[in-house]
């Protein structure tokens, strides 16, 4: 199963013309690409599929959604689909 995962943009950077961020998900931080909310911008909080930021999202919300997804085991599955482990991984 594919989820968006709500995550807390840390920072933001460009890397060869992409715009990239680091973003938190509980305890483990990703790079994800930030091109599709240009918008977005450090401290807000995104939905993020498959290493790419497609909405932003608002606090509570992400929090609330994060959660239930805790609750239902989809956090760890997801997060290891990505990159295939759980270790923090880096885009750049």
């Amino acid at each position: 199963m594919c989820l968006a995962i709500p995550g807390k943009i840390l920072d933001c950077h460009q890397v060869n013309g992409m715009r990239l961020g680091r973003v938190q998900f509980g305890g483990i931080v990703r790079s994800v690409s930030l091109d599709f909310v240009p918008e977005a911008v450090v401290d807000d909080y995104v939905m993020v599929h498959v290493g790419f930021a497609i909405s932003l999202v608002a606090a509570e919300e992400a929090d609330r959604t994060y959660k239930l997804l805790e609750e239902m085991g989809a956090i760890a599955e997801e997060l290891a689909i990505e990159n295939g482990s759980n270790e923090n991984s880096n885009l750049d």
